[in-house]
């Protein structure tokens, strides 16, 4: 259980159909369940293990009015990943329902109503495909029920057929809209007599026809984000934060902001206390009529801060404590056979010893963090753009002092959120500015410099790898140590070393056959706000053990990609020994969800034969294969790489090879796929965080790099891997990132023989 969960409290029982007045309505609720397990109960995985909601009993609302337009809430924000169409797609599929007839209408923050909203961690149709479905079906049995009862014949003489049911026999039809309010009158049928869709009677699942339902409106700038808010009579907000973390106001002096035309009010944010979590750093808001003048009043402030223990945090020096970490013996995670035995064996031509490091990162979403709020009448209402909406509700309610159900939070489209978006203190801030200014609508907006210097950052890592070589090239011996600060931080103060559920991220499931493995990890502290970045602690992880495979192929003198499937072995399903099973499926359940080596096989085989493995290339071109598994889905990818002669890298081409399961929705697939490529190369040649007496040293793009246009490679080619409906659903939106990196450093020494083990790359330098 992750510690932000603890108190989002119950769960209602499942409803049963709700009549409208103008037509249908479904809801089917998640059971009341406690949300932390007594020892007596049985272990949780998945859905059912997160607050809101089980895989079996999400709400989801249907409605169809008398005019046969039908409306699906879409339960889950979108942030590019299409789920605000994917998933209300399978419930028109499953409904028989025209798309053309289908309208999407987003959901506010209520998971005792919609189940879990949390869009991270590539859950959405991991968890909801299946419940998705059973709605579709039951909303087209009821609809078919209506139809018999109205005809006076045995319902298995109908079939709904896009957006009518009809009677074969007579040829008698109804729409949708006219069986409406008749069907609203019917029993919801029980889950165990739902007639699901055979995989050859869908229409828009496992195709690539159907549209975005926003694809139009972003594309003509009228698509609403967060940032779009307007309000008659709103005003504006900005915050000065401490620079660095821990850091507690101590006075301030406001009278020059004041003089600043435009200025209305300075507005104090108190500091969070213990761990950071999810509320804000403290400082203090200014409250203007324009961004302009809040902007210019925040720079007149006169701020004194107190000290802080991260006063001297310096990325340099903390390197340095990370490698000592990773070069002493730390705390085992996994440990199978004698990895030391085997070492002391080993000559020492036998021994390969690497060690990886990858800087601190900024998610850097193209919309920085905003809310408007306002509060009135005993109650507050939101509109953001927030990746948790439930939780952001929670904050805002113990941050007012108000009981949750006076709190509403609705949400935008996401201008991007990797993660940082799934924390509220941005919209805890924008309320308690609003509280300040009772029935005044506030728009709290982060600069760009805000957003990069007060991130929730993707941690540090250094990543130590031993092997022992024996027969064949291969390894007798495997250690990985990986140190980097956790994320456990955000709730203890204390806490050190990376958790289960980050060593679960590509560290303790490794599937390689080798006899004698050892994973330890090591103690460090934390100086800045640790939060998830789109695939966490796989980066790091897979940057490592993939560039240390390549080494040890070069080693044996052996191709990589044969090298690699002959480690991985031939294929079967593995499963982890009880210690490890909490940690190894991203709270998934192990025995449902296996390490399938032959699906990773596949991965590998459809990268390799896409990017035309072993060819022969000019000099200073190289091909460089990684591949991973992370959120249950298997990638690999290839990328061909150009380094000139100043050791400037150009990426010609990536082949990326994805087996999520079910292909829901090939064409947002795709998309994510292309999105982590330019994404990932941008980790690999360009994006670092450093920090100066704790000081974030970079502010805005100038500085961070991200993949600029005329950076990207000139082509992405993707492939879906093994589309079987049976096979349960993995994530999409996280899981191609990780292998690109790595895939680029192998690139680079196929290309020069130079070898990287430093992110970001920037330069490649010979000799």
């Amino acid at each position: 259980m992750n510690a932000r969960d603890k108190n989002l409290g119950g769960l209602s029982r499942r409803q049963l159909l709700q009549a409208g007045v103008a037509g249908l309505t479904l809801a089917v609720t998640a059971q009341g369940k406690v949300w932390a397990a007594t020892p007596a109960e049985a272990k949780k995985y998945g859905a059912d293990s997160m607050p809101g909601g089980t895989v079996d009993d999400p709400l989801v609302f249907v409605s169809i009015a008398d005019s046969g337009v039908v409306t699906i809430i879409a339960h889950r924000v979108e942030m590019g990943t299409g789920v605000r169409t994917s998933l209300p797609m399978v419930v028109a599929d499953e409904m028989e329902a025209k798309w053309d007839m289908v309208q999407v209408q987003q959901a506010e923050a209520n998971e005792a109503r919609y189940g879990n909203q949390n869009v991270d961690g590539s859950r959405s149709m991991r968890h909801f495909f299946m419940p998705m479905r059973r709605v579709g079906a039951a909303a087209r049995q009821m609809l078919e029920a209506a139809a018999a009862a109205q005809w006076g014949v045995p319902v298995t003489q109908v079939k709904a057929v896009q957006h009518e049911v009809v009677h074969s026999a007579s040829g008698k039809r109804l729409g949708y809209g006219e069986l409406a309010q008749a069907a609203a009158k019917l029993a919801v049928p029980p889950e165990n007599q739902r007639r699901l869709k055979k995989e050859s009677e869908f229409r828009y699942i496992g195709k690539s026809q159907v549209r975005m339902v926003d694809l139009e409106a972003i594309g003509k700038g009228r698509a609403k984000y967060g940032m779009d808010q307007h309000m008659p009579g709103m005003v504006y907000a900005v915050v000065a934060r401490p620079a660095v973390l821990g850091v507690k106001l101590r006075s301030f002096n406001g009278d020059k902001a004041m003089q600043v035309p435009g200025v209305l009010k300075l507005v104090e944010i108190p500091m969070y206390q213990g761990a950071p979590a999810f509320s804000p750093l403290g400082g203090v808001a200014v409250v203007a009529r324009n961004t302009w003048a809040a902007m210019q009043g925040r720079k007149a402030l006169e701020l004194t801060w107190e000290d802080s223990p991260h006063t001297q945090y310096d990325s340099a020096s903390y390197r340095q404590t990370l490698e000592k970490a990773a070069r002493a013996p730390g705390k085992s995670v996994r440990n199978e056979g004698d990895v030391a035995a085997a070492w002391g064996k080993a000559k020492p031509a036998q021994r390969i010893t690497a060690e990886y490091y990858i800087p601190t990162l900024a998610h850097a979403s193209m919309e920085p963090p905003v809310a408007t709020a306002l509060v009135k009448d005993g109650q507050c209402e939101i509109w953001t753009s927030s990746q948790d909406p439930q939780t952001a509700l929670n904050y805002v309610a113990k941050a007012l002092g108000l009981p949750p159900e006076k709190v509403k939070v609705q949400c935008g489209l996401l201008g991007g959120g990797f993660g940082r978006k799934s924390k509220c203190d941005y919209v805890v801030e924008a309320a308690l500015v609003a509280k300040a200014m009772p029935g005044t609508p506030v728009k709290l907006v982060w600069t760009r410099e805000d957003d990069i210097q007060h991130d929730y950052y993707h941690a540090v890592a250094v990543e130590h790898l031993e092997a022992a070589i024996g027969k064949k090239g291969l390894p007798d011996s495997w250690l990985h140590r990986t140190v980097s600060p956790t994320i456990s931080s955000l709730f203890d103060p204390n806490a050190q070393g990376e958790s289960p559920m980050e060593l679960g991220m590509g560290a303790i499931n490794m599937p390689y056959r080798i006899p004698n493995v050892r994973i330890e990890t090591g103690n460090v502290p934390a100086h800045s706000r640790i939060g998830w970045f789109r695939s966490v602690y796989n980066i790091p992880h897979a940057f490592a053990t993939q560039c240390f495979i390549a080494e040890l192929a070069h080693h044996a003198g052996k191709d990589h990609k044969q090298y690699a499937l002959d480690l991985i072995g031939p294929a079967r399903k593995l499963n982890p020994d009880k210690a490890l099973a909490d940690a190894w499926n991203y709270s998934e359940d192990p025995e449902r969800y296996p390490y399938d080596t032959g699906r990773l096989r596949d991965v590998i085989e459809a990268a390799t034969r896409g990017a035309g493995w072993g060819r022969k290339l000019p000099k200073g071109r190289g091909l460089g294969l990684a591949f991973s598994y992370s959120f249950v889905t298997y990638a690999a990818t290839v990328v061909e790489v150009k380094v000139d002669d100043k050791g400037q890298v150009k990426v010609l081409s990536v082949d990326m090879a994805l087996d999520c399961g079910p292909q829901v929705n090939p064409e947002r697939i795709r998309s994510q796929m292309e999105g982590s490529a330019v994404m990932g190369i941008g980790i690999a040649l360009m994006s670092e965080i450093s920090f100066d007496k704790g000081q974030c040293r970079q502010s805005n793009f100038h500085d961070y790099e991200v993949l600029r246009h005329n950076a990207s490679p000139p082509v992405i080619r993707t492939h879906l891997v093994n589309n079987h409906l049976l096979t349960p659903p993995g994530g999409v939106g996280e899981p191609p990132l990780p292998p690109v990196a790595p895939a680029v450093c192998n690139a680079i020494f196929a290309a020069t023989g130079v070898r990287v083990r430093d992110l970001p790359v920037r330069q490649v330098k010979r000799g």
